[in-house]
């Protein structure tokens, strides 16, 4: 077997944390992305074999551009990118410009740091972003940090804008890499549904075998563009307002003038 360089985002806990381990005893190189240098260190340890650790906010445009260029001076290629790291609930939900946490991490920092790694990915290579169950039309005054949602609104609306710019980029890269939107399975047993649900949640596996095959399995490797819905075991529409040419543009145009602006 080839081994390949991975890059996980939120890679301390959770579904993140697992993967991680489940392709590093594969004998893969793991490059670990973490917002805590303690709870990084702590990561490496537990998932052994050959991993990197990079420390970076990514509710913090400047850091997530850090982390892309810290990650591309390190490694002359990528083959796959996990974009795992999302917000539900936080006591902070808004940045100090004045945007949602929940889009800025579930939605820009890993469309950022995908157009950022790009270069880094080889054509056969993969993007895999964590989508949800959960996901509704975007408020695109929400999305511009003008208008407060509740913690799942904001959550399912970012997960829905991640599906859209998954969908939009596949389609503009052809060749590759493939570009994925995966929703992992719902109410798995991580710290977020923990602390958004108050329950203990569903074998964590069920999420990281998923993830992995996403990342390097053969079923995966004409996928892109598609979304995976883990629940369903199969590939699946997601909600109707992702698949709606206006409204996909419309969050699109979004998108890039904030990124532009967040610069």
């Amino acid at each position: 077997m080839m081994t390949k360089t991975l890059l996980i985002t939120g890679a301390t806990d959770g579904i993140g944390l697992l993967t991680a381990k489940t392709l590093a005893a594969e004998g893969h190189k793991v490059l670990l992305h973490g917002r805590s240098a303690d709870k990084l260190a702590k990561a490496q340890q537990e998932v052994g074999g050959s991993t990197a650790t990079y420390t970076a906010d990514l509710s913090n445009m400047a850091e997530v551009h850090a982390l892309a260029a810290a990650v591309a001076k390190d490694h002359a290629q990528i083959d796959v990118l996990i974009n795992n790291a999302g917000v539900l609930k936080t006591p902070t939900p808004k940045t100090a410009d004045g945007f949602d946490v929940r889009f800025m991490v579930n939605t820009f920092a890993p469309y950022v740091l995908s157009r950022a790694l790009l270069p880094k990915l080889s054509s056969d290579g993969r993007i895999v972003n964590l989508s949800s169950a959960a996901q509704a039309p975007v408020d695109l005054a929400a999305m511009q940090g003008r208008k407060t949602l509740a913690d799942m609104e904001a959550y399912a609306q970012s997960k829905l804008a991640l599906t859209i710019w998954s969908r939009v980029m596949a389609k503009g890269l052809g060749d590759g890499p493939v570009v994925v939107a995966v929703n992992p399975g719902s109410l798995l047993a991580s710290k977020m549904v923990k602390e958004g649900f108050g329950i203990a949640g569903n074998d964590l596996s069920i999420g990281a075998n998923i993830l992995r095959e996403a990342a390097l399995g053969a079923s995966f490797a004409d996928a892109s563009g598609a979304y995976y819905d883990n629940d369903a075991r199969g590939f699946a529409q997601p909600h109707h307002a992702a698949l709606d040419p206006d409204h996909s543009a419309a969050v699109m145009q979004e998108l890039d003038r904030i990124v532009a602006q967040l610069g």
